[in-house]
């Protein structure tokens, strides 16, 4: 029980840490380039997928815990610099655009048609970039009458 308890928690302390320099990677070189206004703590809580992250947590706690040292430590060397790798401007930013952007899109309001990218989906506002305008606008959610973003 006692390596059971210990592998969780070790588990959970690297996971959280390569949680952490993940979204980092992405405020930095996704959420900044693009200038889209957002604290990093709202995105660090908004974008949690608690079911990889708890899978996450579990593979690493085993591979720490139940797998030799030699086997364990090329494996989080990887993990690591997988995640840190979103550090580096270019491979941040797009892997933010993989998670994030969502190309060719066309949102309604009352009164306008928007049509172009959306690059983030915050809490109440949707970052877009409006073709049309050539420039980033904030559309607030509840005015729009789409329901698929």
């Amino acid at each position: 029980m006692a390596k059971l308890t210990q592998a969780l928690l070790g588990g959970l302390f690297f996971s959280f840490i390569l949680d952490y320099f993940l979204f980092l990677g992405l405020k930095l070189n996704y959420i900044d380039t693009l200038g889209i206004e957002l604290y990093f703590n709202t995105f660090f809580a908004d974008n949690q997928n608690p079911l990889f992250f708890a899978l996450l947590t579990i593979t690493l706690g085993y591979l720490l815990i139940y797998t030799p040292k030699h086997i364990h430590f090329f494996v989080m060397v990887f993990i690591f610099g997988v995640t840190l790798s979103t550090l580096i401007p270019n491979i941040g930013r797009e892997v933010g655009e993989y998670i994030f952007m969502k190309k060719s899109v066309t949102l309604h309001n009352k009164n306008f048609k928007f049509v172009g990218d959306i690059y983030y989906v915050g809490r109440d506002t949707i970052t877009f970039y409006d073709k049309e305008l050539e420039k980033t606008i904030q559309l607030k959610k509840e005015e729009l009458t789409d329901e698929t973003y």
